[in-house]
């Protein structure tokens, strides 16, 4: 399995911008498809931004299209998730994660961070 190690969290102003990452160890992300989720308290776990390997074709939840974009370092050893516009709905703590299919249901990811605190006051 690959170890997957998020950072970037924290405490901004709704607005403002954050950039998470994600470093991976192991088969640095082998997986054909990374992704970012968040979960916020008393809520399900949901996909915001996933990645192909080949880094084409990025997807986007409909709440965050046009201020997030998800990125991987030519390296193959980070991804990012940078957010602009941030707002207090974007509170949640926030995973990277792996798969080797499409899909934004985290059931089918096999690789997941620790994740990483978002918190975005008014």
């Amino acid at each position: 399995q690959v170890q997957l190690v998020e950072s970037g969290g924290g405490l901004v102003q709704a607005g403002d911008s954050l950039r998470l990452s994600c470093a991976a160890s192991g088969r640095i992300f082998s997986s054909f498809v990374m992704a970012w989720f968040r979960q916020a308290p008393g809520k399900e776990r949901e996909f915001v931004a996933g990645l192909t390997k080949l880094s084409n074709y990025p997807s986007y939840a409909d709440s965050v299209k046009g201020r997030f974009t998800i990125s991987r370092a030519n390296s193959g050893n980070m991804m990012y998730l940078q957010m602009n516009s941030l707002k207090p709905d974007d509170t949640a703590v926030y995973y990277c994660a792996g798969s080797p299919r499409l899909s934004t249901d985290p059931a089918l990811y096999d690789n997941w961070g620790q994740g990483t605190q978002v918190t975005v006051s008014s």
